[in-house]
């Protein structure tokens, strides 16, 4: 499986990249990227921000490059992406986002820093940095999910 994670020009891309170490990871960012290329991971630009077509250009780069999921850590990707999803899902690429009607319930109006996150896919939690296990969440449930303690609401986790 190829995944594609945006803001791979943050340390926090890097984090999360641990999540997926049996698949191949595409760090991609906008501007300039470091060109760099292993055997399970590569750094890729996106070319020039241009906020009013991200759903666009994050899906032509999907196409392109063969991407099977693509993981938006941009605080401005997640609502047009989510928006966004059937028409990525028809070109065979899963969008990691809350549900567009669900994403005010996961987001802070501030930016918060977190101690931990955890990676939902269809509601299971494939990842949790502070090695807590989650009970399964809506179905409907993608994305990367901060949090401090294991107890508290997870908050959708951007950059």
């Amino acid at each position: 499986m190829k995944i594609l994670i945006t803001g791979g020009n943050n340390a926090k891309a890097l984090k999360i990249m641990k999540a997926f170490p049996s698949h191949f990871v595409l760090l991609a960012d906008y501007g300039e990227v470091p060109a760099i290329l292993t055997e399970s991971y590569a750094f890729k630009s996106l070319g020039d921000l241009n906020r009013d077509s991200i759903a666009h250009i994050l899906l032509n780069f999907c196409i392109t490059e063969g991407i099977d999921a693509v993981l938006p850590l941009h605080d401005y990707e997640v609502e047009p992406l989510a928006k966004s999803s059937v028409l990525f899902d028809e070109y065979g690429v899963g969008v990691l986002t809350p549900p567009a009607e669900e994403l005010n319930q996961y987001l802070t109006a501030e930016k918060k820093a977190f101690k931990n996150f955890g990676i939902f896919i269809k509601g299971e939690c494939i990842f949790a940095s502070g090695k807590e296990i989650f009970v399964k969440q809506s179905d409907e449930i993608n994305g990367v999910f901060g949090y401090n303690d294991a107890d508290e609401k997870l908050t959708l986790f951007t950059i």
